[in-house]
């Protein structure tokens, strides 16, 4: 077990308390590396917390790409049922507050400040990580709210990932992709064996893959219980544009289909799931109902389109090839093509196979620095791989001025695209004006 001394708390800016900010800029620092996947340090402090259970129901989701997109959909669902519900998100697009809702609206400053001094001070020499003081403070401001359900989004992997300390009622593995090598493993085979690691014996899972690796059919097999697999329990489909979805049975074992919904903005097989996970929780699902939800449904930085001095634009947070192929695919069913595309990327991601995956509608790669990352692969790097990928782009420092070049390239009521990174697209929002 990894322990460090337990430091003095933050020290008080004029005499106040310690703020938000504050106790960010402690955690970033308080273990010794920013990842350190596995349970034994955290369950030693959940203990000491005597941490009870987030909700009377809890529903876990892992997976590579459409994670946020399946909370985000089941959160609103559950809402609209009149439950009392929580969700746990990362990472955050502009707030830490964005990770933790309660009944729809983010956690407050002073509630965040106040469970962060009390793991801290509970933690005694047990050095944790940024992400696992998080996932504790989610559980512990849960618990306090007397929810029905709770909704849980794996930050990485699924087996030694923290938020794993909780057994839940419902797993949820969406799409499974390549992606975190340096933790998870270099094949989808492997990468599934770690997402599977949330599943408990006996339980429900609901795979959100359409293409789910063997070792994740071969795993869950051995544990036994009830899967139900996309396009093999349950489906969905889009004609002439409309968003149908046909469910595997719930608690009176009837299954249901949902017709010519309005095609939300959220990945489809996400949403599929979240409602496959409505149906086994018992909500009483219908097309009017869930035909509202699918008009509002939507998500800061996943397809987020809006309007710039005359220019249209989609932000979306696609980081890693797969994502990047399904932003192409949306785009190109819009009739999109030829498109400015503004990017940085991180240095640990795919940056060749992320451009080759956007390379059918990319007309101008608009390359940009994250100056306050330094995980972010600087502009200069990341051009030859979009000259070597037979691309066509312009380096222009900082992100911002990227983005502005694109705008000022682009002809009024066209389209620019801004994707790479979480990092990316917060930037872009807040130089748009949130």
């Amino acid at each position: 077990m990894s322990t460090a001394p337990s430091d003095p708390a933050p020290p008080p800016a004029g005499g106040e308390p310690p703020g938000l900010d504050d106790w960010l800029a402690r955690l970033e620092k308080n273990h010794p590396v920013e990842i350190d996947l596995g349970l034994e340090r955290i369950a030693e402090v959940a203990r000491r917390l005597a941490l009870p259970k987030p909700a009377r129901r809890v529903v876990t989701v892992a997976g590579t790409n459409g994670k946020g997109s399946c909370v985000r959909t089941l959160e609103q669902l559950l809402l609209a049922d009149g439950l009392r519900v929580g969700a746990y998100s990362s990472p955050h697009l502009l707030r830490y507050n964005e990770r933790i809702r309660i009944q729809g609206r983010d956690i407050d400053d002073a509630a965040l400040c106040r469970v962060f001094a009390r793991i801290d001070s509970t933690r005694g020499e047990v050095s944790l990580t940024y992400f696992e003081v998080g996932t504790l403070a989610a559980l512990l401001l849960m618990a306090e709210a007397d929810l029905d359900v709770a909704v849980l989004e794996v930050g990485l992997g699924g087996r030694f990932d923290a938020v794993n300390l909780v057994d839940p009622d419902i797993a949820v593995i969406t799409a499974i992709d390549i992606d975190h090598r340096q933790w998870l493993g270099d094949t989808r085979e492997q990468i599934a064996l770690e997402k599977a690691g949330i599943a408990r014996p006996g339980g429900t899972v609901v795979v959100a893959d359409a293409d789910p690796p063997g070792s994740l059919v071969a795993r869950l097999g051995e544990l036994g219980g009830r899967h139900l697999y996309l396009h093999r329990d349950y489906h969905y489909r889009l004609v002439e544009g409309l968003f149908t979805v046909e469910l595997a049975g719930g608690e009176d074992g009837a299954p249901l289909a949902l017709e010519r919904l309005p095609p939300p903005a959220l990945p489809l097989p996400s949403v599929a799931a979240a409602l496959q996970v409505g149906l086994l929780l018992g909500l009483p699902l219908n097309r009017d109902r869930i035909a509202d939800l699918c008009r509002v449904l939507a998500l800061p930085g996943r397809f987020e389109e809006r309007l710039f001095r005359g220019r249209r634009v989609v932000l979306d947070v696609a980081h890693n090839p797969a994502a990047a192929a399904y932003l192409r695919d949306r785009l190109a069913r819009g009739g999109e093509g030829n498109l400015a595309l503004v990017t940085a990327i991180m240095a640990d991601k795919d940056a060749a196979g992320f451009i080759a995956a956007l390379a059918p509608v990319a007309g101008h790669w608009y390359l940009g620095d994250l100056v306050d990352s330094p995980r972010a692969l600087p502009a200069e790097q990341l051009a030859p791989l979009v000259y070597t990928g037979g691309q066509r782009g312009t380096t222009h420092g900082d992100i911002r001025a990227a983005f502005a070049a694109a705008i000022d390239a682009t002809p009024e009521g066209g389209l620019v695209v801004v994707c790479g990174s979480f990092l990316t697209v917060a930037a872009i929002t807040e130089f748009m004006g949130v």
